[in-house]
């Protein structure tokens, strides 16, 4: 398993009875968790000391519960990578890297339970950060990458940060604003992120048309969604034939490509034969794939998170 442990503002404190018990910065939260499916003593103190407490209804979806939480917060995530210069940087990547010494988020609780952050993607910020910030390339051929269902920003910041070129491709418009305030206060506002609301599969579709091609790609995809013109994704039915689409993206000296999954039907296994299938035959390279997880506090186990497949070359 790969385990996002190197956070300092972020904790799990405890797990039980179908919830997490989270310190974010300053706050404490008690958010569900399907994964929790085991009853243990709510030993921790902080669980009579929560700023929020998300209550799932047994109807569906559910509502928050707040106690001195305020509106919106922020929280800092120090890139491994960016602890010593970066080798065979150019001045735009060492400009970046010495902004943003620490990505930093806004947080604030919105609908299911969600928080704007996904902290467990961290290990894999640093990994594919890591490649970016050691990759050996001339000043003239900056390092491309692609970040699809891209969220709030957070796989966007960590790549701007290791020197890339970034296109940042969301379907909602409110998350690209979010996205872009989390890059202003990294530090990252002038780096070279190119930001778009649009369907990531129509627009996959039109790169491929335009030649575009990409050193590094990046996806999240949700287990359904809507595109900004009603387009529905089922991750089931489209990761698939998305996966085999966004490769022919891959430029002939690309570095990495990432797949995300929080579907339970989609195991490491899963990730692993299909990126093979689609890429590797390509491209060659391999393909590692595993579960993702944090460290749980109270009890010294890690927390399942779900599962992320990598290809590099």
């Amino acid at each position: 398993m790969w385990i996002a442990d190197n956070w300092k503002d972020y904790e799990v404190l405890d797990a039980s009875c179908g919830e997490k018990l989270e310190r974010w910065g300053d706050y404490i939260l008690v958010r569900p968790d399907p994964q929790v499916i085991w009853n243990t003593p709510h030993e921790h103190k902080s669980w009579k000391e929560k700023n929020g407490h998300y209550h799932r209804s047994a109807k569906g979806g559910g509502e928050w519960e707040f106690f001195k939480l305020p509106d919106e917060w922020t929280v800092r995530y120090p890139l491994p990578c960016l602890a010593a210069p970066l080798p065979h940087s150019t001045e735009k990547r060492r400009i970046a890297a010495t902004a943003a010494k620490a990505l930093t988020f806004h947080l604030k609780p919105f609908s299911f339970k969600h928080t704007g952050l996904f902290p467990e993607q961290a290990v894999n910020w640093n990994w594919f950060s890591d490649l970016l910030a050691n990759a050996q390339r001339p000043a003239d051929k900056p390092l491309k990458v692609l970040n699809l269902f891209a969220y709030t920003g957070g796989a966007t910041l960590a790549a701007a940060a290791a020197g890339a070129s970034v296109t940042h491709v969301d379907a909602s418009k409110g998350m690209v604003g979010w996205a872009k305030e989390n890059a202003a206060d990294s530090g990252l506002g002038d780096a070279p992120i190119r930001w778009l609301v649009d369907d990531c599969v129509k627009f996959a579709e039109r790169e491929i048309r335009r030649g575009n091609k990409y050193d590094g790609i990046i996806m999240d995809p949700p287990s359904y969604g809507r595109g900004p013109k009603g387009e529905i994704w089922k991750i089931e039915e489209s990761i698939w034939p998305f996966i085999e689409l966004t490769a022919q993206l891959l430029s002939k000296d690309a570095l990495f490509f990432l797949v995300n999954s929080y579907t339970t039907g989609l195991q490491p296994a899963v990730l692993s034969y299909m990126m093979n299938t689609a890429i590797v035959k390509r491209h060659g390279g391999k393909v590692d794939a595993d579960e993702i997880g944090l460290p749980v506090t109270e009890s010294g186990l890690v927390l399942p998170c779900g599962a992320s497949g990598r290809w590099s070359r």
